[in-house]
């Protein structure tokens, strides 16, 4: 029998293609195709979870801010009242942060998961279950290098704040005692080894080529970069994305008009 030689490079493509996840999400106001990341396998595994299991069905995209997101997956808002506080609901866990930047960033399109602010979740852990989709706005180039400034004042931030946090103790004693002298001069302290130390390692370009590009032609939300996981993209609907971001809003950023959603895996 004559052997069949399957070209390597063809056999990955096919396993490649076989591999991506793709999930229609069907609104009330049109369907959305999103296609999830294998680089992010953790929200990939507990988005397909989530949707095989119907949890998503019925739900509501109940937070809505023009020229930022859209958000849903909050399992209170199935059948939620007018009025009703929404937001802070989820399956009882969180994931693991799984950040792949600057490869995956906050263009128009991402989807990224949802998760309470760094001051009750210093590890940047998402949401078992709420997530958004990037709109955001396209910048110029002024605008651009001010986000860029902005940006690396805040890599600048988080490094003082790592440096406080090994002196931790130290703070919360000398706060417990009133000692705002000492205080202020360890603020001062951190401060010098943190210019010290961008100054022996300078940053740079805080944004790629690629970011910037999007960033100024396409739009999106650069400041949520690296501080949100981003584990997918919608490669189909993006004029529902749109629409949805237009609506009305009231209390809380809830559409005035329920925006219910359904989803389903798509097969290749």
């Amino acid at each position: 029998m004559k052997k069949i030689i399957i070209p390597i490079l063809t056999l990955l493509t096919a396993l490649t293609m076989q591999a991506e996840t793709k999930v229609l999400i069907e609104t009330s106001m049109g369907n959305i195709v999103i296609r999830l990341y294998d680089d992010t396998p953790k929200h990939r595994d507990n988005f397909i979870k989530l949707v095989e299991s119907g949890y998503y069905n019925d739900l509501l995209f109940h937070r809505v801010i023009k020229d930022f997101m859209i958000q849903g997956g909050d399992p209170d808002s199935k059948g939620a009242s007018a009025g009703q506080q929404l937001g802070a609901g989820g399956p009882g866990y969180t994931i693991p942060a799984e950040f792949v930047y600057p490869k995956y960033f906050h263009k128009r399109g991402a989807l990224s998961a949802a998760r309470q602010s760094d001051q009750v979740n210093p590890q940047k852990e998402s949401s078992g279950s709420q997530f958004y989709i990037v709109w955001g706005q396209v910048y110029n180039e002024a605008q651009f290098q001010q986000m860029e400034a902005q940006k690396q004042e805040q890599v600048k931030a988080a490094y003082f704040q790592k440096l406080a946090m090994q002196r931790q103790a130290e703070i919360r004693q000398m706060y417990m005692t009133g000692n705002q002298a000492g205080l202020n001069k360890l603020q001062e302290e951190l401060i010098g080894q943190m210019e010290a130390y961008f100054a022996q390692n300078p940053m740079g370009e805080v944004f790629t080529a690629e970011q910037k590009q999007a960033y100024t032609t396409i739009g999106g939300t650069p400041h949520l970069d690296n501080e949100y996981t981003v584990f997918g993209e919608v490669v189909e609907g993006l004029e529902v994305v749109e629409k949805i971001q237009n609506c009305a809003t009231g209390a809380a950023d809830r559409p005035k008009t329920d925006i219910t959603m359904k989803m389903s895996l798509l097969k290749d």
